[in-house]
């Protein structure tokens, strides 16, 4: 199949989510100006625990923002993908709900629960009945355009709560504007007409293949659930995660029976930052070596220099991944047939 040919890329693609993929370091700079314009709460004490409530694409941003708090932060940062906050969450603490829709049964209910506990809530949506609750309670409310998958919204979602945090003084400056400027050339590495392009190449090996897609390190894991759910949902297509160096510990030891499990060819993926130490670099040599005969590795390295540059590179190529394995599946990656018959049947539950 030709995937230099944006025709024959697009051939399944009724909703357009190549273009925006592609439209990607646009929507992150229009979320920005968006978020310069709102005021950021103001905290009269550092927080306990700060949390992001959100489910599916609409909180995939949270992983990217507590990557950031984890090198730079001044509070606890975690990602709350249920229908209530923790209980240790109270006053003091800082809540972003964020649901692209503004409908997310989870998180609204997540929202009931951090209202209840007392915490400080900053709405991130495109409206619906978050943004009602939000602005009836006096809440900050950050409002993105509407109108898009979740999945492809992760700006929107995302650079919001970043600008916020860093206007509550619980990170430094996160350069957003430098990042997006990265951003901005990836495109012509990574589209259709970047003939033959990695990202092209990665989707060849991936198709009629399980992905496994390793982390080397922390954050590198959270870009590797990013593709994953990316892969699930634009190319309907199974792909299993893990992270150095947990996966030493116990997943090393799966793959001595993985050839008896029925599965025709993994295809490895390692998400790298390039500067990790030298331990961290042996890890993934010596278990390459181990499982190479099962399992042949592409490793994929970030671009850029600051945490948030190498993030977003990275999982920018996992969209275009995902979108051209889409094509070569023969699928409409917009379509989340599934996921929408069980919203229907989880409507007539009481």
């Amino acid at each position: 199949m030709n995937l230099n040919d944006r025709a024959v890329v697009t051939e399944l693609d009724p909703k357009g989510i190549l273009a925006l993929t592609e439209g990607f370091p646009a929507q992150c700079r229009e979320a920005f100006e968006i978020a310069s314009r709102v005021d950021a709460p103001k905290l009269e004490n550092r927080p306990g625990v700060v949390a992001l409530a959100g489910m599916g694409g609409s909180g995939a941003g949270g992983d990217f923002v507590r990557a950031i708090f984890e090198a730079h932060g001044g509070a606890p940062f975690i990602v709350v993908r249920d229908y209530a906050v923790p209980s240790y969450i109270g006053v003091g603490d800082v809540v972003f709900c964020a649901s692209y829709s503004g409908n997310t049964e989870e998180t609204l209910s997540a929202y009931a629960s951090a209202k209840k506990s007392g915490a400080r809530i900053v709405a991130v949506t495109s409206g619906g009945k978050l943004k009602e609750q939000a602005e009836a309670d006096g809440y900050t409310v950050y409002l993105v355009p509407g109108g898009q998958p979740p999945r492809t919204a992760l700006g929107y979602m995302m650079v919001p709560v970043l600008v916020a945090c860093h206007r509550m003084k619980l990170i430094p400056d996160p350069e957003i504007e430098k990042a997006i400027a990265l951003l901005e050339t990836c495109g012509e590495d990574w589209g259709p007409e970047a003939k033959d392009n990695d990202a092209k190449a990665l989707a060849g090996k991936m198709h009629g293949a399980l992905p496994i897609i390793y982390g080397l390190g922390s954050w590198q894991g959270y870009i590797a659930n990013r593709w994953r759910c990316q892969i699930n949902e634009n190319a309907k297509h199974l792909a299993f995660v893990n992270t150095y160096p947990e996966l030493n510990h116990n997943e090393i030891m799966g793959w001595v029976g993985a050839t008896g499990q029925s599965v025709g060819r993994y295809v490895g993926v390692v998400l790298e930052d390039g500067s990790e130490s030298v331990r961290m670099k042996a890890r993934a040599r010596v278990t390459e070596g181990l499982i190479g005969e099962t399992c042949s590795f592409t490793h994929v390295p970030a671009l850029g220099e600051t945490l948030l540059e190498k993030m977003l590179t990275l999982a920018h190529y996992g969209d275009y991944v995902s979108v051209y394995l889409a094509r070569l599946n023969g699928v409409d990656p917009e379509d989340i047939g599934s996921i929408n018959r069980l919203k229907d049947e989880l409507a007539k539950v009481s």
